[in-house]
């Protein structure tokens, strides 16, 4: 038996974030088409898969991931938190709010200066999922975007 000092930590990393979606074809259009994003070669009719830098974003059907966790499936409002993607500088993220605002998708939020002394704005994929496209000055990235 492990005493208290023995005891196994779970590693301080996040490997796949899965959204629940509404319509997996839809949400799978939205991410491929829309963003550009490449499936990967495990994506299925049942489950899309996209690599990221160093961790997965699944879609797949909300009802189906609600019965997994054995949970309710209704989304009432917002969840309390968002998904970001930091850009380099402040123009590539007005770059892609123009592209992505050519491409029909909500804008939220359009980019601005914030207090925390960055530039964001948020947009909505179609199941409702806030994404921060911003610029963090006090973020290092490496040059595959990873976080330094």
């Amino acid at each position: 038996m492990l005493n208290y000092q023995q005891q196994i930590k779970m590693e301080q990393r996040l490997t796949i974030v899965t959204l629940g979606v509404e319509d997996l074809t839809r949400s799978t259009d939205f991410y491929s088409n829309t963003l550009g994003w490449e499936k990967t070669k495990e994506s299925n009719d049942n489950i899309t898969f996209y690599k990221l830098n160093g961790i997965l974003i699944s879609l797949y059907p909300i009802k189906k991931l609600a019965e997994d966790a054995q949970t309710d499936h209704l989304r009432n409002g917002f969840k309390g938190f968002s998904l970001a993607h930091n850009a380099r500088s402040e123009s590539e993220v007005d770059q892609i709010f123009d592209d992505l605002r050519k491409k029909g998708v909500k804008i939220i939020k359009e980019p601005e200066k914030v207090f925390w002394g960055g530039y964001s704005g948020y947009i909505s994929d179609p199941d409702g999922y806030l994404w921060e496209v911003a610029f963090n000055p006090y973020l290092e990235l490496t040059q595959a975007g990873d976080v330094a």
